[in-house]
Parts: structure tokens; sequence; C-alpha cells
């Protein structure tokens, strides 16, 4: 039985639109094939951490003290404040029915199989425990994603000279327009821990009571930010400036978006989306390492064409 990267090949079989893949070399069939849906990076980045010992044993080690501390103060937390946390639901859903199409019952008339102020306390209380064991965690996890990226690399047998300089691969690259100041200004406040936070708390609080609505709209607004941080140790790699990493996501911004949502989605369920946010470290890893046998096929391409053109 395969492990490792080879097991990780055979979760995809032929694709048979063949046809597409007619100028492309055997060794980079299997990767066109996986590069055209990215989302399903997220599903090898959870295989490759879940079985691969060299990958979660050392992120467990690493981050099994601070678990253990912000477990216990999150449930010491949520013993103390769910009672209240629900009451509060419960009392903003019976004065509020009109505005959320919500009472304690129903959801417009629906009747589901659980109380709503009882799903929604559930969720809320969750967030925070996430955030408490987030603080607890917070440099830990980094060093986790970090070497988690480096170790998915690593098992590929890529060193950093496998990351070359950029290269386009459109003939006709689209043009990023600069950006006014007022719009770096907004996007530099809403897009840091603060905006996150008052987008998440204050503009999605409505959207829990609306039971995996409020996980879904939080994954669609942050999916791009989401792949795109992903993906900065690949940018780093390759040492693009801004405006490349700017046109190289603006050619691929569907491949981001769907990456993004699927990859945000997982990180944001209450408490285990920690773990969710090393193993989507891998599977971007994962997918970078395709794009960049692309960006060496295209090399070697424009190369052989200059050559051909070369005047005798």
């Amino acid at each position: 039985m395969l492990d490792g990267p080879e097991a990780q090949d055979n979760l995809f079989r032929d694709d048979p639109r063949n046809h597409k893949l007619e100028n492309i070399p055997q060794s980079l069939v299997r990767a066109t094939l996986r590069l055209e849906f990215p989302p399903t990076y997220v599903v090898v980045g959870m295989y490759r951490f879940f079985t691969d010992r060299s990958l979660y044993t050392p992120a467990w080690d690493k981050c099994r003290h601070a678990t253990r501390r912000g477990a216990i103060v999150g449930t010491v937390w949520a013993v103390l404040t769910f009672g209240v946390q629900r009451k509060f639901i419960q009392i903003f859903l019976a004065n509020s029915p009109r505005v959320t199409g919500l009472s304690d019952s129903t959801i417009f008339g629906y009747s589901p199989p659980f109380s709503l102020p009882t799903y929604a306390a559930v969720l809320l209380v969750g967030s925070q425990i996430t955030y408490i064991l987030r603080f607890f965690l917070a440099r830990n996890m980094h060093i986790a994603r970090t070497r988690a990226w480096s170790q998915t690399v690593a098992s590929r047998a890529k060193g950093p000279d496998f990351w070359q300089p950029y290269v386009e691969e459109w003939d006709n690259p689209p043009v990023i327009p600069s950006e006014p100041f007022w719009e770096k200004l907004v996007k530099r406040w809403l897009g840091g821990w603060i905006g996150l936070f008052v987008v998440r708390r204050v503009i999605l609080f409505p959207f829990n009571f609306y039971p995996f609505v409020g996980i879904l709209v939080s994954a669609a607004i942050k999916s791009l930010r989401t792949a795109r941080n992903l993906h900065r140790p690949y940018f780093e790699a390759k040492k693009m400036s801004k405006e490349q990493i700017a046109v190289f996501m603006e050619e691929r911004r569907w491949d981001y978006l769907q990456f993004g949502f699927v990859a945000a989605l997982l990180e944001g369920i209450p408490i285990v989306g920690l773990i969710f946010t090393i193993s989507n470290r891998v599977g971007a890893a994962m997918w970078a390492h395709d794009l960049e046998k692309r960006q060496h096929f295209v090399a070697s391409q424009k190369q052989l064409d200059r050559a051909a053109h070369k005047p005798q």
C-alpha cells in the first residue's frame, strides 16, 4: 500500500478530458488535472496531515501544552457563561422575529429538530472558546504551520532552488489598476484583525442564528484573503513583487476563490477549525508545488520559442 506523496497522487483518477492535455508532458498530466479544481488540495491537505506522522506529530508536540491550558480556560468560560448567553439570545429572538425571520422555535415558519437559542448559544460559545485557544496557541500555531509547509515541500524532495523567478503565463496579462489612497486605507483597516472582528462579531452576528448560514457567509467573505495568506510562503519563496502577486492571483481569481472558500469554511468551524489551519497549509503547499511545476514548463517553452525565433 502506498503512502505519502504517492498515495496523494492516487486520490485523483485520470480525467477523460485528455484532449486538453495534448501539449502537456507526461510528468505534468496529473498536476494539470489537479489544477482544474483547486478545492481538491484542501482534501489533499487533510489526507496528508492526518495520515503522515511526520506532519501531525511535530504539530501536536508543539501545541499540546498550550492546547490543554486553553481548553481548561475555555471549559470554565463555557460553564460560567453558557446559560447567560443562551438567555440573551432567547430574549433577542423573542423581541425581533420580524427582523430576523426567526422565533424561539421556528425559522421562517419551519420547526427545526433543535432549539434555536441553544444552537446559537453553542455556536457563539464555541467561537469564544476558539478565540481563547487561539490566544494560547498563537505563537505555537504559527510555528506548526510553518513547519507543516516546509515538511510538505521537503517530502517532494524539493529544495530552495526549486522556486524559480516568476514567469508570466498569459500572452495578454490583466492590467491591475493602482489603488487610490482611500481604498488602501479601507483595506488596511478592514483587512486586519480589527476589521475581521467587526465583520464577524457585528455584521455577521445576526447570521449566526440561521443554522450554518453564518459560517458560509463568513467563508465567502474571507475566501480570497484566506487563499492569499495560505500562499504567502509561495510568493515569498519566488520573491514576487506585489504587482506580480496581484496579476498572478487575478489570472487565477476563480481558483483562489474556490480554494479560499473551502479552506475558510473548514477553518471557520468552532474549535476543530484550528486543526484545519495547519492542514490547509499542507494543501496550499501541494497546490504551490503543482503551480511551480507549471511555471517551470512555461519557462522552458518560452526559452525554446526564443531560441527558435533567434536570428541566425
